[in-house]
C-alpha cells in the first residue's frame, strides 16, 4: 500500500484537470533557471505533501499577494489591540449579546468587495471539505445514523444565507459529542469495520462557484490577513463563550487525525497536524494564525483520503 501510495502522490500533478468557467485557473511553472529558481515553483511541484492541485494554485498566488507581504504584520498588530479591548469589555459587561446574521452578512459582503478571488475560493472550500470528513467518519465510525452534515455552500453569499462559520462549529462539536455516545453505545465497532470496505462516498471532489475572472482594484486582501480582520469581528458578533468555543475548535484537528487514523488504520500523515492539545487552550491572539493552518491541515487530510481511495479501488481491480 506504501508504494502504490507513493507513487500516487508524486504522479498526481500528470493527472488532468477538469476547469470550468468558475474555477481557478491551474498552475503554469516557469522555465527552470538554475541560477535563479522560482520558489513558487518549486512549492507547487513538490509533491511530497499532497493537495488537490487548484486548490495548491490558489495558495500559492494568495501567498503572492502584495497585502500579504506589506499590510499582514500591521493588520495583525491593530487586530490584537482590537481584540482586547472587545475581550475586555465583554467581560466587564453584565450581559451578553450575539449578532450572527450581522457577523455573516458583513464577512460574505466584505469577501466579495475586497478579498482576492483566490482567498474566497479556499474559505468556501474549507467548510465543504469540513463537511465531507465528518460525513466519511460518520459513514465508518460506531453509528452511520448520526446526522450528517449537510452544508456544502457554493458561493460566497450561501456563507450568509446558511450561516456557515456558526453552523461549521456547531457541526463538529455536535459531532464530537455524538461520536463519543456512539463509541461506548457500540464498543465492538472498530472489529465490525474491518470486516467491510471502507465507504469513501463523502470523499469527493467539491464544486465552488467563484468569479476569478472580473479582478476588481479594491479585491486585493489575502487570506490570512482576511482572517486576521474576521477575527476581530467575530469577537465583537459572538458572545465570549462563543468565542471561545471557535477558537478552541481549531486545537481538535489533532483529534480528528486520531479519529481517521483509527478507522483507516495509518497514522503516517499525522505529523502534518501542527493545531494540537485543546486541553491546553491557545490565546485568541493566535487564532487568526491556528485558523490559516486548519484550512491547510483539512487540505492535506482530503487529499490524502481522496488519493487512499484511489490506491484502493486500483488494488481491487486487480485483485
Amino acid at each position: 500500500m506504501k508504494e502504490i501510495l507513493s507513487s500516487q502522490i508524486l504522479q498526481e500533478k500528470q493527472l488532468p484537470e477538469v476547469q470550468e468557467s468558475q474555477s481557478p485557473k491551474p498552475w503554469i511553472s516557469q522555465l527552470h533557471n538554475r541560477r535563479d529558481p522560482n520558489v513558487w515553483d518549486a512549492l507547487y511541484l513538490d509533491a511530497a505533501i499532497p493537495v488537490d492541485p487548484l486548490a495548491k494554485a490558489c495558495m500559492i498566488r494568495d501567498l503572492q499577494v502584495w497585502t500579504r507581504r506589506y499590510l499582514l504584520i500591521p493588520i495583525k498588530l491593530l487586530a490584537n489591540v482590537l481584540l482586547a479591548l472587545i475581550i475586555t469589555v465583554k467581560r466587564l459587561l453584565p450581559f451578553q449579546f450575539n449578532a450572527h446574521g450581522l457577523m455573516h452578512k458583513s464577512a460574505a459582503f466584505f469577501l466579495k468587495h475586497f478579498v482576492s478571488p483566490e482567498a474566497c475560493y479556499l474559505i468556501v472550500r474549507h467548510i465543504c471539505l469540513g463537511s465531507s470528513i465528518i460525513n466519511f467518519l460518520i459513514d465508518n465510525g460506531p453509528d452511520p445514523m448520526i446526522e450528517k452534515s449537510q452544508l456544502y455552500p457554493r458561493t460566497v453569499d450561501d456563507l450568509a444565507k446558511k450561516n456557515a462559520f456558526l453552523e461549521h462549529d456547531l457541526i463538529l462539536y455536535n459531532f464530537v459529542l455524538d461520536y463519543h455516545q456512539a463509541q461506548q453505545a457500540n464498543p465492538q465497532w472498530l472489529e465490525q469495520l474491518k470486516q467491510r470496505e471502507l465507504n469513501y462516498d463523502s470523499i469527493t471532489p467539491v464544486k465552488i462557484d467563484i468569479d476569478f475572472d472580473t479582478r476588481s482594484p479594491w479585491k486585493i486582501l489575502d487570506l490570512e490577513s482576511t482572517i486576521e480582520l474576521f477575527k476581530v469581528f467575530y469577537s465583537l458578533c459572538l458572545t465570549s463563550d462563543e468565542f471561545t468555543r471557535a477558537v478552541l475548535s481549531l486545537q481538535l484537528d489533532e483529534n480528528f487525525a486520531v479519529y481517521i487514523s483509527t478507522i483507516i488504520d495509518d497514522y503516517n500523515w499525522n505529523h502534518l497536524v501542527t493545531n494540537r492539545h485543546p486541553l491546553a487552550p491557545n490565546s485568541p491572539f493566535q487564532a487568526a494564525r491556528d485558523l490559516f493552518m486548519h484550512g491547510i491541515i483539512t487540505e492535506y487530510l482530503h487529499r490524502y483520503l481522496e488519493i487512499r481511495h484511489s490506491v484502493e479501488t486500483l488494488e481491487k481491480s486487480k485483485s
